[in-house]
Formats: C-alpha cells, sequence, structure tokens
C-alpha cells in the first residue's frame, strides 16, 4: 500500500536529435531549460513555464490525489538539434545517478521525457536514463515516463518503465494532460497494482508532414488504439518515430501498458494496432507543393484582394526537427518575383538581428542574410531593407503548443524587402503561436500570404487565421525535408517503409 505521503523523484531529459544537424551543446540546454530542485518546483506550481506542461500537469494531478513529497533532481530540455554532447548527457547521468542515491527510499520516478534523444556516443541516451534509475531504485519502485508522439521506442526503454505515456495529439496540445494521466498511473500503482509494457514496431518511418492526428491515418489509429483502453489496459501509445534521428531505434511502435502484468493483452492489442497501420501504410506518403506552384499561391493572393489569404509552411527548414531555421529558397523566390503582401517568420541570424538594433527602427541597409552561418542549407541571400519594428523578443505563448509559455526569441526585428516582411530573430525556435509575429506589430489577419518556418505545430496557433485548405506545405531543400530519399541514412533500419518500397512486416509470435 501506499505511504501517507509518498515521497516521487522528479527529473527529465528532452530533446528530439536531428542526426544531420549540428552537435547539441552544454549551452543549447542553458539556454532552453536546465533547471535543478526548488526551481522545478516553481515551474511546476507557479507562473509562466519555460518547461514542458506534462511537469506541472503531474503535479496538478498528484495534489488532487492527496499527500505526496516530490523530490526534484534536475530537467534539461533542449530545442531540437543534433545529438546532444556525451560530455554533457555522462555529466547528466552522474548528477541523476548521485541525487537518486542522496534521495534515499523513494516510492515513485516521474521523468520528462520525449524519446529521440541522441548523444555522440550513444544511440540510445533515453535507454541509458532509465536503465540508470531502474539499477538504482530497484524493481519495484514505479518509473513512469511521458513521451513526444516522434519518440524513438528502444526495448532498453520499455524494460524499464512501469508505464509508458505518449503523448496522443499532433500538433502536441494534450501534453498537460499526459502528466495528468502519468499522476493518475502512479497513484494507481502506489496503491500496488503491476504492469507490463510491451512494444512492437514496425519498418515504417514516414516524413513528418504525414502525423498530423486530426485526420489522416495517425490520427485514426491513435484513436482507435484509445478504444482500447479498459480492464487490464492501462495505456495505449503509437509512437511514429522521428526519422532524422537515423538510429538503430527508429520505427513505428506500438507501446501498451496492461494491469496484472498481463503481457499477452499488451501484446495482443499492439500487434493489432500494428497489423492494421501496415494495411494502410501507403497512406502515410504525402505530396508536397513544388516551390514554383508556392510562389505562384503568393503572387495571385497579393494581386487579389478578394482572394483567400495563404500559408505557405517551410516544412524543410523546422527548427522543430532540428532546422536551422534560416533557408531563404521561399525568400528569395517571392523577393524576386515580386510577391506583395508576404510576412516571413520567424527566420534565426542573430548577427543580422543585432545589425538591425544598431541601425534603428527606419534605417535603410543592405540585409546580408546567413552572414555568419556555415551550414550547407543556409545559403547567403542580401537584399536592401528597412528596419520596420524591433523588439527584445521576450514572449509568452497564447495559444497552442506555446500557451502559457514564457520564452524568448532574443533580439528581434521585422525587415521590409519591398513586398515581403521577414521577422528575424536572434534564437532559433520554429513559429508556432502569432505573438511571435505580434510582438513585432505584425498584423497577421492583413498578410496576403503567411510563411512558416515550421512542420505542424503552428496549425494548433494559427488555426484562427488560416483553415487547413489554405495551408500548403512547400517541397524546399533543408535538414527537415520530407523527401527522405534526398539524406544520406548511416544507422536507419533498412529496408523501410516509404525509403524501401518493396518492405514486408510479419508479425511477431506471442
Amino acid at each position: 500500500m501506499s505511504s501517507p505521503s509518498p515521497r516521487i523523484a522528479i527529473l527529465g531529459f528532452a530533446i528530439e536529435c536531428n542526426r544531420f544537424s549540428p552537435i547539441t551543446t552544454a549551452a543549447n540546454f542553458a539556454a532552453k531549460v536546465d533547471i535543478r530542485g526548488a526551481e522545478i518546483l516553481r515551474q511546476a506550481r507557479s507562473g509562466p513555464r519555460r518547461t514542458t506542461a506534462d511537469l506541472p500537469g503531474f503535479f496538478e494531478q498528484m495534489d488532487r490525489g492527496g499527500a505526496w513529497t516530490p523530490v526534484p533532481l534536475r530537467i534539461a530540455l533542449a530545442h531540437p538539434g543534433g545529438p546532444a554532447e556525451q560530455t554533457f548527457f555522462d555529466a547528466f547521468l552522474a548528477e541523476i545517478d548521485d541525487g537518486l542515491k542522496a534521495a534515499g527510499a523513494l516510492d515513485g520516478v516521474f521523468v520528462v521525457s520525449h524519446g529521440a534523444a541522441l548523444s555522440t556516443g550513444s544511440d540510445d541516451p533515453d535507454g541509458d536514463l532509465f536503465a540508470l534509475i531502474r539499477r538504482r531504485v530497484g524493481p519495484g519502485v514505479p518509473v513512469i515516463g511521458v513521451f513526444d508522439l516522434h519518440a524513438n521506442v528502444s526495448q532498453k526503454m520499455v524494460d524499464n518503465l512501469d508505464v509508458f505515456v505518449g503523448y496522443l495529439e499532433n500538433p502536441h496540445t494534450d501534453i498537460r494532460e499526459r502528466g495528468a494521466e502519468a499522476a493518475r498511473h502512479m497513484r494507481e500503482l502506489l496503491a500496488g497494482t503491476k504492469t507490463a509494457v510491451v512494444m512492437v514496431k514496425l519498418p515504417l518511418a514516414p516524413p513528418s508532414i504525414a502525423l498530423l492526428t486530426a485526420s489522416g491515418p495517425y490520427g485514426e489509429m491513435i484513436r482507435y488504439g484509445q478504444t482500447q483502453v479498459g480492464g487490464d489496459i492501462m495505456n495505449v501509445s503509437i509512437m511514429a518515430g522521428f526519422v532524422f534521428s537515423d538510429c538503430p531505434k527508429n520505427g513505428y511502435s506500438a507501446v501498451v501498458t496492461a494491469r496484472n502484468g498481463n503481457r499477452r493483452a499488451a501484446f495482443d492489442v499492439a500487434v493489432d494496432l500494428c497489423r492494421r497501420t501496415w494495411a494502410m501504410r501507403q497512406r502515410f506518403i504525402k505530396a508536397m507543393t513544388p516551390l514554383a506552384d508556392a510562389v505562384k499561391l503568393a503572387l495571385e493572393a497579393g494581386a487579389n484582394p478578394a482572394a483567400r489569404p495563404v500559408l505557405l509552411a517551410d516544412v524543410a527548414d523546422n527548427p522543430g526537427g532540428g532546422g536551422r531555421g534560416n533557408t531563404t529558397w521561399l525568400l528569395r523566390a517571392l523577393v524576386e518575383a515580386g510577391a506583395e503582401g508576404v510576412v516571413i517568420g520567424v527566420f534565426n541570424d542573430a548577427p543580422l538581428a543585432a545589425e538591425a538594433h544598431r541601425l534603428g527602427t527606419g534605417a535603410h541597409f543592405a540585409a546580408r542574410f546567413n552572414s555568419a552561418e556555415d551550414n550547407a542549407f543556409s545559403l547567403p541571400f542580401e537584399a536592401q531593407a528597412t528596419v520596420a519594428a524591433l523588439s527584445d523578443g521576450a514572449i509568452v505563448g497564447r495559444r497552442g503548443v506555446l500557451k502559457g509559455v514564457a520564452a524568448s526569441m532574443g533580439p528581434s526585428a521585422l525587415l521590409a524587402i519591398a513586398g515581403v516582411a521577414v521577422a528575424v530573430i536572434s534564437n532559433r525556435q520554429q513559429c508556432l503561436d502569432p505573438i511571435q509575429l505580434e510582438v513585432l506589430g505584425i498584423d497577421i489577419a492583413a498578410a496576403r500570404t503567411l510563411v512558416l518556418k515550421s512542420r505542424g505545430h503552428f496549425r494548433a496557433g494559427f488555426d484562427e487565421f488560416f483553415p487547413p485548405e489554405r495551408i500548403f506545405e512547400v517541397d524546399c531543400p533543408g535538414l527537415t525535408s520530407p523527401a527522405l530519399r534526398t539524406f544520406d541514412w548511416t544507422r536507419l533500419p533498412r529496408p523501410v517503409y516509404p525509403l524501401d518500397e518493396a518492405s514486408t512486416w510479419v508479425a511477431p509470435a506471442a
């Protein structure tokens, strides 16, 4: 039975890693979230937060359930990028190990996770972390983690967890609810419930633009999976994975947690989900809009006030998937075509933002994009521009995934280049909330064409302006291009669909 005030360790490590992006450093974690002790409690219980919403969701639900004692250790989160420096991750593991030892007797462990991490020395740092936790607390202490839908799941992760809780929505607007769900499961396990966690994996690595959940095959499978929850089935999580991690644990995974140690029930549900998914795998292929067609759409929207505005998603340069947020294909094409009424956001270029701040509002100058970036996709572009607005970039999200989150874009500037306005920021991030543009005085409703460097999370923030039928995913080069055949895969398990159309799958034996 549960103790009167169960002691629950709180910790987290979360980053979505793109093998092809620059290495993620300790400074990158510090710039996002790297907190300990009392600061974890503050982030969980008061004011605008910088952490993901599963942390306050877990605390709120645990508080409702009665007395408990959080034991906060450390939470380190970084914006998506390349593999984490091994020295940073090793030091993080050592600190968690020391913290668990110093904590003494624990009744449970809650982990804020993502599931698509890499480090420069490991293809499975998530599994390494969960294995360390299990070694330290032993087999009888519940360990529960919350994961992004893009988690790349390993057997090592599953074997060291008592409950696996994956998001259900993409864009990820249910993160708080998943934290609360984890707390309900924690209370049940503290009361004596024993579980079994089973994973079944498919040789399926779809492009991320095919993984929205409001409609399409992925959402259909997630909703079907939720119909299986009940009785011994405690949780059903369907993780599509993050193909750009290019690692051995890539692949679509059905992860099912069952009560009463009912491994067979969990296995049967996971196999059923995978069979259904594999039968409709062709539906995970999604076409993009060619660049020339996207420019034509923008020209038509700008020339005809009666036409409905359009949103062009620069999905190949999504900072939310490790992109640099600074490719210039769309920018150059729209400027050269003479498009009018265009807003582009947000473009990551700290030196350019700094120059705009030095010159001041109203200044005219030769704007040099990517003067200091050496990524192969981050090509330079120069154009005459006017500094239309400046901001320190401090924001609190108002809609969608960013709602209630305190964040900083760093020194930011709105540059006007003929009929194209570009929101330039200093801290790399995707554009997923209107506030990121509104802080620079942009009237989004007046834009004829909006270009966003994001893969899909923007849909939850900008749906008040653009319905799905006015959103076009543009085919340009970049570190997160859905054109998967353009990448040099080295560790991705092959064959895998859709890269290898002749891929086969046979359901595993019980």
